[in-house]
């Protein structure tokens, strides 16, 4: 559950961080690339029927809706694209939850015009736009896998990042960038400590209660932001949002690999490892930030929190694969952020829109210098490549980076509602007054039931 409120990294779930503002807006960017010609005559909606394009015009104008940190790529999209007719509006991109797009939407569909034809947003976006309305409206987005973008394309897109854009067995969107989370650490600080980075959780707990012991006052992470659950929990394939079908999620906090990761971390908050004040909370940055040695964190942590906040010199910070369990063959990982491209099934000109969309998906012209790390996994590498992505840190991230992509856990599934809601109403509040993760995770699972219940989702919670 992505936003467009955090780091372009930021973008694909749907969480905010609400301080450390110029931070956020560094952070809200995203990757973009590659073209492709559409072929709408065999086009065909996922679930029942089939998806009938409205009467086609190679020449119409389209109107692109781009955020205002994916307005640069839309205007250099024109650039290059002297030919393209383009009415280019910048509107939130659906962050901090907003309902914008949505609200917008309804009300083209009782018009019956208006609708963009193609609109950067978040996960939470594809989910509702590609639910059938009671009206009887046709759903906003057009299956993008049905003769608009080759398989071969969309097949190039990392490990499982295309998950939120499917639904009854077709693609509607196109991821623009992910954030896959990683282990960050103070590799000066560390080799200065004579500590070794650590490769599973138990190797994590014990070197944090060390540090602790050792280093008071030093950090190996924060439970405090209103996305570290998509760190932590989610890594620790917690079933929080396990969509069991379109109307059926399982909220099953008891389980033991949500109970593992509560319990751990439990025992470093109470040693003062693991901080309880969000890294982009009021005034971390300056009293804490250089005394985080380690932080378990999407891809963009590096520029956006080390550099742009913490103000940690170049040289210093590196970063690791995700760490693994005792026991488990694979490795599983979180997702903080991300956000996609969508293009309207109500389009006049749905090759022109989907030309658009793929440019800035998964061109190396657009995503090498993208700000996030692409979800597109040869611009990916193109973006890896670019020195000014390496330069900063100590040592090459791209192994790490490239990994932890293609391991990002799809069984935290993407919501009509924000996975950071409950997390900051009730989990949050209760950490601060001294409550421990695990005691707390009743209540968190009771606030997803109240709040998936009222978006129509059948509940269980086993």
């Amino acid at each position: 559950m992505a936003s467009s409120a955090i780091p372009g990294p930021a973008r694909t779930r749907r969480r905010t961080l609400r301080t450390a503002a110029a931070v956020l807006a560094l952070c809200a960017a995203t990757a973009l690339t590659g073209c492709a010609s559409a072929d709408t005559s065999s086009a065909k909606e996922a679930g029942t029927g089939k998806f009938t394009p409205v009467k086609q015009d190679g020449t119409a104008k389209i109107t692109v809706w781009a955020d205002s940190t994916r307005l640069p790529a839309v205007q250099e999209y024109q650039r290059t694209h002297p030919g393209a007719k383009l009415n280019i509006v910048t509107y939130d991109g659906g962050a901090d939850g907003s309902t914008y797009l949505q609200t917008k939407v309804q009300l083209f569909d009782r018009t019956g015009n208006g609708w963009p034809d193609v609109v950067f947003g978040t996960p939470t976006d594809v989910t509702w736009a590609t639910t059938p309305t009671k009206s009887g409206a046709t759903p906003f987005v057009a299956p993008l896998d049905q003769g608009l973008v080759p398989q071969q394309t969309l097949g190039n897109f990392a490990h499982g990042s295309l998950a939120p854009c499917q639904a009854g067995g077709h693609t509607y969107c196109l991821r623009n960038d992910i954030a896959q989370v990683v282990l960050w650490y103070n590799k000066t600080q560390l080799d200065k400590w004579g500590y070794q980075v650590p490769t599973t959780w138990p190797e994590y707990q014990a070197l944090g209660l060390r540090i602790a012991k050792e280093h008071p006052g030093y950090l190996v992470g924060s439970i405090g932001d209103t996305n570290s659950q998509e760190s932590y929990l989610w890594s620790s394939q917690c079933p929080a949002f396990d969509l069991k079908g379109t109307d059926h999620l399982r909220v099953a906090l008891q389980d033991e690999k949500c109970t593992r990761m509560s319990k751990l971390l439990d025992s470093l908050i109470s040693a003062k490892a693991v901080s309880t004040q969000g890294f982009f909370s009021q005034g971390f940055a300056k009293t804490s930030g250089r005394k985080v040695v380690m932080a378990y964190g999407p891809s963009w942590y590096g520029q956006y929190l080390f550099n742009a906040a913490f103000k940690v010199p170049a040289g210093q910070i590196a970063a690791a694969p995700p760490l693994s369990w005792p026991g488990e063959t694979t490795r599983a990982t979180g997702n903080v952020g991300g956000g996609v491209w969508m293009v309207s099934s109500h389009s006049a000109n749905l090759k022109a829109a989907t030309d658009v969309v793929t440019w800035l998906t998964t061109s190396d012209a657009n995503q090498a210098k993208a700000p996030t790390y692409p979800a597109y996994a040869p611009a990916a590498k193109a973006w890896l490549a670019n020195p000014d992505i390496k330069k900063y840190f100590a040592g090459d991230v791209g192994d790490a980076f490239q990994q932890a992509a293609d391991e990002v856990w799809t069984g935290w599934g993407n919501t009509r509602f924000s996975d950071a809601t409950a997390w900051s109403s009730v989990v949050l509040p209760a950490l601060t007054s001294g409550k421990s993760l695990t005691a707390t995770l009743p209540a968190w699972q009771s606030a997803i039931a109240d709040e998936a219940k009222a978006r129509g989702y059948k509940v269980t919670t086993q």
